[in-house]
């Protein structure tokens, strides 16, 4: 099979690799559709402290696709049947998981190499985090299951009400999944970015205010975004999707007192911060990280995708075949796009049609 592989920072190579055979409990994959993601341009630039302990290894973790063969004792799916896979699995045993803080676990497996023509899916993510496909859900539109469930996470863990003003900071796939989040929940979305695409599909996932910061110092861009605040006081929540220590300090500058400041956007390991402590004392703010999502999350974003809920579809700039991967990685360093779906050839009839809204 072909499948793109991950050696070092800066070098995945596309090979041809044995198709894997599934053991028990586990499920092979064909691969039906694949898509790009922020995650996997960072891990390619400098690699991932959490994806990558050994190398060569699979590439990509947004998929689905069909069921190639079951391994011995799998019963909820069968061959042919089309799924949903996330890329992790709790392991529902240490302490974290005992307290439901199911991102956290200690055990966590991971799942990579969707940028190929078929997956295996270990056991605990076949029984945990692995969905048959709703009736007439695209098999693109499930692939972007997992970051519409990390956005979903993002949103939920920040208190967000019916009628709050929300900051996100950063028009990324994942700040455009967190406005679309937030605007479910009845929040007034201010957005700030970069890039006329990415800025059109703010106004399109329901941001009320979207705001392009190119050539604006930070200063600017401070005062700017208060200006769409009730009175400048802030917002009542500041979500960061871009994951600079730049961004964080500006985020924690933008909520309103009593404001909650989400710092989503992962930064690079061992970059630091310097947050002023009057505003966070005396305007009792509160702080916190959020990363990556849950089963539970999984399984609503499944939903909102099945009930045409969010169009993540929208997201994708171009359908590529999977033999394009390394122009996908390619266009996405050079910002040109916003995420790309890639197409095993045995799927080939989807490439055609277009993705974008008018």
């Amino acid at each position: 099979m072909l499948a793109a592989m991950f050696y070092a920072p800066g070098d995945l190579r596309l090979e041809e690799r044995p198709i894997p055979q599934p053991g028990p409990g586990e499920v092979l994959l064909q691969v039906a559709a694949a898509t790009t993601c922020g995650t996997d341009l960072k891990t390619f630039r400098r690699g991932h402290p959490l994806l990558f302990r050994h190398t060569p290894a699979g590439f990509g973790h947004e998929v689905s696709g069909t069921v190639a063969a079951t391994g011995v004792g799998v019963t909820k799916v069968r061959e042919g049947d089309a799924v949903a896979v996330a890329n992790s699995a709790p392991c529902y045993q240490c302490f974290y998981c005992k307290r439901g803080r199911y991102s956290l676990c200690e055990g966590l497996l991971l799942l990579n190499g969707t940028y190929a023509e078929y997956l295996l899916v270990p056991a605990r993510i076949v029984e945990h985090n692995l969905y048959p496909l709703p009736t007439d859900t695209s098999f693109i539109a499930a692939a972007l299951a997992e970051p519409l469930a990390c956005a979903l996470h993002g949103v939920g863990a920040s208190d967000i009400h019916a009628g709050d003003t929300v900051i996100v900071l950063g028009s990324g796939p994942l700040g455009l999944l967190l406005t679309a989040a937030a605007t479910l929940r009845g929040a007034r979305v201010v957005l700030t970015g970069r890039g006329e695409e990415r800025l059109r599909l703010g106004t399109y996932f329901g941001a009320s205010c979207v705001i392009d910061v190119t050539g604006m110092t930070p200063q600017e861009q401070y005062e700017v975004v208060r200006d769409q605040t009730e009175k400048r006081r802030g917002a009542d929540v500041v979500i960061e999707a871009i994951g600079t220590p730049e961004t964080w300090q500006q985020a924690a500058q933008l909520a309103c007192p009593g404001g909650l400041v989400n710092l989503f956007g992962g930064c690079a390991s061992g970059t630091q911060v310097t947050l002023e402590t009057r505003p966070l004392h005396y305007s009792e703010l509160t702080i916190k990280g959020v990363f990556h999502h849950t089963p539970s999350y999984y399984a609503q974003a499944l939903h909102l995708i099945a009930e045409r809920q969010i169009d993540v579809e929208a997201l994708v700039t171009r359908r590529l075949p999977l033999n394009a991967a390394l122009e996908a990685i390619s266009l996405l360093t050079q910002k040109k796009g916003v995420k790309y779906a890639l197409i095993p050839p045995a799927f080939a009839s989807l490439l055609d049609g277009a993705v974008s809204p008018d």
